[in-house]
């Protein structure tokens, strides 16, 4: 099945679309992951317990990457059904009015329990957003992309991500510098708050941009498929297992940004909340010019190589950035921090977008991509949870939380070493060696 060509500026509108949309939809999600480790423990949890609220809080940010699966599921279905413009839509209203009523939440002193237990179910709302948010945009993004180009064009979902961190960290810079009577009163609900300004030009932006020539191609002729999950667990169930342990590199991000930053901030290293934020900040800013370069460079060598060199990468770095934080040395943190999640980290980041999504057919491309991404993604986000445990009673055991991240990208490399390089494939070929291979057992068990 040829696919129609791409009106022109269509990539660059889908592009462009997917950074915005991501940048503003990932603010929300990582303004989260700050005020876990820095607000929280002390709003919503039990002050006369410092570590149990701490870890509790730490908990709460897992939770989202819990409900993802589950959302993926559900917006992975509708996503192959319906189209890839709907569900990028609904996740962005989704997340924006999620994280404003987080900005509006009752503390404990003033509710007791309930408060944790609406901040958990606002959690849960942000996590079924994520889930449908990168697999929409990706396959958006995928499918408008000049077919030499689909790394590149794919990788700004992920830069927009990484947009999306860097001003959700400095929105926190100045509220996190406030005295702290303001600070846990008024001041962590404001970037909360501005989530309804996220929504609204989150919305204007999306609802503009036009549903893929490869999705409409495959609904005027082969026609959606009723039931997607069906389809991809029979044809493509080995590549949704390698984007699983593909995914699980997530955690690298997710200890780097939530984990770190509290061990940091903690009284056994005695850094700064903000000086912290800014290593993240930095990291960020260089992630967004390293982001494109690594995926313009497996646009020519292949997405395999350049993936393992951030997976197997990060598993080593992560050993020096801890270590430079044990040490108190705020310059040798900083410029760890920025190599290891900047650099490094950008690697297998940049490239995943176009080297997940090339795995699967048009039929149950957002799909693949959402139930593989997502389930990874959960364990992903509890492993903060994981490596709060790690650390010992005291949270400095920072070597036991590197060793941890390490094997955690082991699943990563060897997933990529196993997968197909897809690279110079035609995009209306993508996923079809799976799907010919299961209607050949079809043919030969009938």
């Amino acid at each position: 099945m040829s696919v129609p060509d791409t009106p022109a500026g269509q990539p660059k509108k889908a592009a462009t679309a997917a950074w915005i949309g991501s940048a503003l939809e990932y603010y929300d999600f990582f303004i989260y992951g700050s005020a876990a480790a820095l607000i929280f423990p002390e709003v919503f949890f039990d002050e006369s317990d410092p570590a149990t609220a701490t870890l509790l809080s730490l908990a709460t940010f897992g939770v989202a990457y819990a409900a993802r699966p589950v959302g993926a599921l559900f917006l992975g279905h509708f996503g192959d059904r319906l189209g890839r413009k709907k569900i990028m839509v609904f996740t962005l209203i989704l997340m924006g009015v999620s994280t404003f009523l987080i900005g509006c939440l009752p503390t404990r002193d003033q509710v007791g329990t309930l408060a944790p237990v609406l901040l958990v179910l606002c959690r849960v709302l942000q996590g079924i957003s994520a889930a449908g948010e990168q697999a929409s945009a990706n396959s958006m993004t995928l499918e408008h992309a000049p077919p030499h180009r689909r790394g590149f064009f794919t990788s700004f979902t992920l830069s927009g991500t990484q947009g999306g961190q860097l001003l959700a960290t400095l929105v926190f810079i100045p509220v996190a510098a406030l005295p702290e009577e303001q600070l846990l009163s008024w001041g962590w609900r404001v970037p909360f708050w501005m989530s309804i300004a996220v929504a609204v030009v989150g919305y204007v932006i999306r609802r503009k941009l036009e549903e893929t020539p490869a999705f409409e191609q495959q609904a005027a002729t082969e026609g959606v498929v009723k039931l997607p999950l069906v389809v991809l667990m029979r044809e493509h169930w080995a590549d949704v297992l390698r984007v699983i342990g593909g995914a699980l590199v997530a955690s690298v991000s997710t200890i780097f940004t939530v984990w770190a930053l509290s061990y940091a901030t903690s009284d056994s290293v005695g850094m700064s909340k903000s000086s912290m934020l800014w290593v993240g900040a930095l990291a960020n800013l260089v992630a967004l010019g390293a982001i494109p370069l690594w995926a313009t460079l497996s646009d020519r060598i292949g997405r395999r190589p350049v993936f393992l060199i951030g997976a197997a990468g990060s598993g080593i770095m992560m050993f020096l950035y801890l270590w430079s934080i044990s040490t108190g040395s705020y310059p040798l943190t900083l410029l760890l921090g920025v190599i290891t999640f900047g650099v490094v980290y950008s690697a297998a980041n940049g490239v995943w977008p176009s080297f997940y999504g090339e795995m699967f057919s048009t039929r149950v491309r957002l799909s693949g991509m959402a139930i593989g991404t997502q389930i990874g993604f959960a364990v992903a986000g509890f492993a903060v949870t994981f490596a709060a445990q790690i650390a010992g009673p005291d949270g400095d055991n920072w070597s036991a939380v590197a060793l941890f991240t390490a094997a955690l990208c082991v699943p990563p490399v060897v997933a990529a070493l196993s997968a197909r390089e897809t690279a110079k494939v035609p995009t209306e070929q993508l996923g079809e060696r799976s799907s010919r291979e299961a209607a050949q057992r079809e043919t030969v068990t009938a």
